[in-house]
């Protein structure tokens, strides 16, 4: 299994498509056996997710993704996990052992709009 978590500065980023690098982890048998950084190659609309299912990605970890993204990763067979923080070693350990905290996405870039024309706010 291979893990895309979005990182900025060595912890997980606010936001999935706008980070700066990717943190790819190749998981077997419950271990972790690779590790690399994979730098973000631009957010546009609708490239990550065939990107990253071209690397071999199964699930990503951010602190936060519009539902529109979610649902393309979803169409690739990409699980999303949101609402997560804190140093990227830290979120790999905790997944590791079954302690992953996730929960409501933390997508709050205010200077974004979405196609509706709302701001992307929590649980939004």
């Amino acid at each position: 299994m291979k893990i895309a978590i979005a990182t900025e500065n060595d912890n997980v980023a606010q936001h999935f498509g706008r980070c700066p690098a990717y943190t790819l982890v190749e998981i077997k048998e419950g271990r972790l056996v690779g590790k690399e950084l994979v730098e973000n190659p631009g957010h546009q609309p609708g490239f990550l997710p065939g990107f990253l299912a071209k690397l071999g990605v199964s699930c990503i970890i951010a602190g936060g993704m519009g539902w529109r993204a979610q649902e393309l990763f979803t169409s690739q067979n990409i699980e999303s996990i949101v609402g997560v923080t804190g140093p990227v070693e830290q979120v790999i350990a905790d997944y590791l052992s079954g302690d992953l905290q996730s929960g409501e996405s933390l997508c709050n870039h205010e200077y974004r709009q979405h196609e509706h024309g709302d701001h992307c706010d929590k649980g939004h």
